[in-house]
């Protein structure tokens, strides 16, 4: 993934809400199928982790992990949400 590609995702997801969250039962297989779902529409997806279920440090294990489960790029993560791309083959 491309710098520029990065900066317009980044972009695009600023200001916009998760469209999906994680909770207490983790990345379940549901979850990780909801977020292939999603990428296969939009290309990208902002997913927010439940405060409760982590520390801080810990997001950004859980975020590699679902974005090599999904085998997708992981933009950036802020807190406790982050940011996954994977483009669309054209």
């Amino acid at each position: 993934m491309t710098v520029r590609e990065k900066r317009d995702v980044k972009r695009t997801l600023a200001q916009g809400n998760p469209t999906v969250c994680v909770g207490k039962s983790g990345a379940s297989q549901e979850l990780l199928r909801e977020i292939e779902e999603q990428l296969k529409k939009e290309e990208m997806a902002k997913i927010r982790i439940l405060k409760s279920v982590l520390a801080h440090d810990e997001v950004k294990q859980m975020a590699s992990r679902i974005a090599e489960q999904t085998e997708v790029s992981l933009v950036e993560v802020r807190g406790h949400t982050f940011v996954l791309y994977k483009p669309n083959k054209k």
